[in-house]
């Protein structure tokens, strides 16, 4: 069973008919299920995941070429190395540091196709948290 979805995220999305909210509300499912601890909430103007603390952003009001997930080690640099701690055997992540990586769905097939893998990166992400 999934956590439930964040009010204020559903009304951020809604005020800003982003253009890719069928993308977005898939991958706010697939994260929210992946792990029990995981709570949604609005942080940097757009949907955000955290446990103990903030791990996942998804795509901004600007952001609206193709779906996309940034895995973060946190709200504030800690000079985490989660590039060499996180399994990736399908290569999703696009590494942008040693803790912080992005990962793009270039349609909502593509989603559907690799939700089991993500949920499991997000399993691995948040054990790293």
């Amino acid at each position: 069973m999934s956590n439930a979805l964040d009010m204020a995220v559903t009304a951020l999305l809604d005020a800003n008919k982003h253009p890719l909210r069928e993308e977005i509300d898939a991958l706010r499912m697939i994260i929210l299920d992946a792990d029990g601890s995981i709570e949604e909430g609005v942080k940097w103007n757009a949907a955000s995941f955290r446990t103990t603390e903030w791990f996942a952003t998804l795509n901004g009001p600007k952001q609206v070429k193709e779906a996309m997930i940034i895995l973060h080690a946190g709200a504030k640099v800690k000079g985490a190395d989660l590039k060499g701690r996180i399994t990736d055997p399908t290569g999703m992540i696009k590494w942008l540091g040693a803790d912080r990586g992005m990962i793009t769905f270039p349609s909502r097939a593509d989603i559907k196709v690799k939700q089991a893998d993500l949920k499991t990166l997000i399993q691995a992400w948040i054990q790293h948290i």
